[in-house]
């Protein structure tokens, strides 16, 4: 699979997990995570019952362009991260890596979608709104440190997607919204 930016999307594996914790640690300082929450996520990507599935964004180069994760149980799925590197922001691959999330979510069976992301981050706010992600309501302090607030976001996964950027439905009036760089703030 290949997102706008060439970058290929394939599952996250070990040998992953360095390359990703330097960009975790250069986007996310404060609270990056550690070596041992991502191997811990990963292991939940394997064995005969999943509960994870995680997917990095591959540049041409072999580099590591962004990555997502997603927890699941029944029918709800929870987005643990996205994130996308610096120097490959507003091309349109947070976008893309957030669709290819939502569709595993629908091949898994889920009727909703959460997340959490910060306050004041409009950027991403945006991109999750135009993906059918509404508010439902804020958790104080969650970001740490700083003392940052948290936006809980839900999407009715019974709806289907919409349009990817670029095109638009039929009749659809009005130009399609830009695609937005996303960050891990879920």
């Amino acid at each position: 699979m290949t997102a706008p930016t060439g970058a290929r999307l394939r599952p996250m594996r070990w040998w992953d997990i360095e390359p990703v914790l330097a960009l975790e640690r250069a986007l996310f300082p404060g609270d990056a995570w550690t070596p041992g929450m991502f191997w811990s996520e990963l292991a939940g990507c394997a064995g005969p019952v999943p509960t994870r599935r995680y997917t990095v964004a591959e540049a041409a180069d072999g580099s590591i362009a962004g990555w997502t994760g997603l927890a699941f149980a029944g029918e709800s799925a929870d987005v643990q991260t996205i994130a996308v590197a610096p120097r490959r922001q507003a091309g349109g691959l947070g976008t893309r890596l957030l669709r290819d999330l939502l569709t595993a979510a629908a091949h898994l069976g889920c009727r909703e979608v959460f997340l959490e992301v910060r306050t004041d981050n409009d950027r991403a706010r945006r991109l999750y709104e135009r993906h059918g992600f509404e508010p439902m309501g804020v958790r104080r302090g969650y970001y740490q440190p700083g003392n940052h607030d948290a936006l809980v976001m839900r999407r009715d996964h019974t709806r289907p997607l919409p349009p990817p950027p670029g095109r638009q439905t039929p009749g659809a009036g009005g130009t399609p919204a830009p695609s937005a760089p996303t960050d891990r703030e879920a």
